[in-house]
């Protein structure tokens, strides 16, 4: 079988701990192009894995015309990035959030669909194994309707992720666009819409800079959320959890609680109102620390050897980023937001 021809386009944390040992790993893959305005980055990944290495992602499109690209830029790229390179022919898989604008989501999803390429959103909580377990057991009915649900997603802040350190772009608005809301509330509000296979209708969001000097990104969240089915719940992101990460949901059903990701050992505990307890040990939850396989990377290269559609599409990232977009508009007008 003839590989897939991938090139990368940005070599910063998120390329150099996920998609780039990721495809390397997938047998049906070959890299091409490596993209970098810091051009010795896209220079070291390229002189390991005999591709070439660009400053520009114009350029690379032109010169190269890949198969696939790997969209790994600060967020304010990700929609000329991935139009331009679904445009030249080519299958996108596109970090979250998917665009800073639902009107960006939008030509997003309408240049592939012209282009009849696939476009896919790195929304990685979907694919952890306590995840899709937690899916499964809520999926039994065991639990009966989900009432009330809190979701949480913190770390001490990007400063000890990005390849930059505390001079990140991941702290300057014009090209993070959003902070904390953008890096880990819209995993968040993917995962709600995912585990509870259901819709946010209103969204409520109380969203500021508590303690990250020298920017004027958001670096904490508390938002309300009411799905369609009536069940009301949080969705918190912070960048100041100093004591370390967490990544937890907890769901209060009609007939017992379900914890995910609350126990160190126990991936998901289920606590029902019989008394039994059930622990689940599934696989962990990949962290800054200690990264584990996201399976995006598998999952996107999979749907192109397969020739179908990723199931987080760009039509299931432009959902879960209009969540965090009517958070910031709650914040805003102090307003409860309808979606």
């Amino acid at each position: 079988m003839k590989k897939i021809r991938v090139a990368v386009v940005g070599c910063g944390a998120i390329a150099q701990r996920r998609h780039i040992p990721e495809y390397a790993g997938n047998p049906n893959v070959e890299f091409v192009a490596f993209v970098d305005p810091v051009i010795e980055r896209a220079e070291e990944f390229a002189e390991k894995y005999n591709a070439k290495a660009f400053a520009s992602y114009e350029e690379m499109l032109s010169a190269i015309k890949p198969d696939a690209v790997s969209v790994c830029t600060p967020n304010y790229l990700h929609a000329p990035v991935a139009i331009a390179a679904a445009n030249s022919g080519a299958h996108v898989l596109v970090e979250k959030p998917m665009a800073s604008t639902d009107e960006e989501a939008a030509a997003m999803i309408e240049a592939a669909s012209k282009n009849g390429v696939f476009l896919m959103v790195g929304h990685n909580q979907r694919l952890m194994p306590p995840h899709v377990k937690a899916k499964q057991i809520l999926q039994t009915g065991a639990l009966g309707r989900v009432l009330t649900f809190r979701t949480s997603f913190g770390h001490p802040g990007p400063e000890g992720w990005s390849v930059d350190g505390k001079g990140s772009w991941f702290f300057r608005k014009e090209e993070a666009i959003m902070g904390a809301m953008g890096d880990l509330g819209v995993h968040k509000s993917d995962l709600i819409r995912y585990l509870l296979d259901d819709e946010v209708a209103q969204v409520t969001g109380f969203i500021g800079t508590l303690d990250k000097e020298g920017t004027d990104v958001d670096d904490n969240a508390t938002c309300l959320l009411r799905m369609k089915s009536g069940a009301i719940g949080t969705l918190v992101a912070s960048w100041t959890y100093y004591k370390g990460e967490d990544n937890s949901t907890v769901f209060w059903c009609e007939n017992g609680v379900m914890k995910i990701g609350t126990d160190p050992n126990d991936q998901i505990i289920v606590e029902l109102r019989n008394g039994t307890v059930e622990k689940y040990n599934v696989g962990a939850i990949s962290t800054n620390d200690k990264q584990e396989t996201s399976g995006v990377v598998d999952a996107f290269i999979e749907s192109l050897v397969t020739n179908t559609k990723p199931s987080i599409s760009g039509e299931e990232g432009r959902k879960s980023l209009a969540v965090i977009l009517a958070a910031f508009e709650s914040q805003a007008t102090g307003k409860v937001i309808s979606l």
